[in-house]
């Protein structure tokens, strides 16, 4: 696909990315009858959703070579929000973590629950790196050492993203419940489509070329 292409279909799926994960927030609400851990989940779907509406809209002017200013309200919101959801996303890790710990799931399989915390923590990681990537060079798109490590970092997350995915549909016996079928649909709809559009916005930053004198600052 042309480069133009590859932006488009990168900035349609993330854009339905956005909206997917606040419908995911409203169905963990509604689904767990408002419970404790049904807020957890929501909180985190909002503020993913927040922070991937910030990095959708700086990776589309990225992908065309245009800069942000270091005053950019989009910029600014993004490195606000995302340290936030990446130490909510620790401490959810970590609360689990301490749980399993404690014996909290003496019955689990521990080489699938430690294969489960070690994807997991790894996830949160990189989504960070992703966020953080982007944030340090939307002012400086022309930086092509920086762009392949975004690259790099959005090759991982997608791989990441997918195995998460499966520990979404498939419960550890012991650990976590059977989803049911409209579980099954609303996650494994998320994350088959973080997956496809990870994919895509790495196919969208892989293939974007500009000359130096094409960049503009806004």
């Amino acid at each position: 696909m042309t480069p133009a292409r590859w932006r488009l279909a990168a900035l349609l799926a993330l854009w339905v990315q956005v909206a997917v994960t606040f419908g995911v927030a409203v169905y963990a609400l509604q689904s767990a009858s408002f419970s404790e851990s049904a807020w957890l989940n929501a909180v985190e779907a909002l503020l993913a959703g927040l922070v991937l509406g910030c990095w959708t809209a700086l990776l589309g002017r990225f992908t065309l070579g245009q800069a942000a200013a270091p005053t950019d309200g989009t910029l600014r919101a993004l490195r606000f929000l995302f340290p936030w959801l990446t130490a909510y996303r620790l401490v959810l890790w970590f609360l689990t973590f301490l749980s399993v710990l404690a014996g909290a799931a003496p019955e689990a399989n521990p080489v699938a629950l430690t294969a489960l915390l070690t994807v997991w923590g790894a996830a949160i990681l990189t989504s960070n790196a992703v966020y953080g990537t982007l944030a340090r060079l939307a002012p400086h798109p022309a930086d092509l050492a920086g762009r392949r490590r975004l690259a790099d970092w959005l090759n991982l997350a997608a791989a990441l993203s997918l195995a998460m995915t499966v520990f979404n549909l498939v419960p550890i016996a012991g650990f976590s419940t059977v989803p049911t079928l409209a579980d099954r649909l609303v996650y494994g709809l998320s994350g088959g489509l973080d997956v496809g559009a990870t994919l895509l916005a790495l196919g969208a930053v892989q293939a974007s070329r500009w000359p130096p004198g094409d960049l503009e600052a806004h």
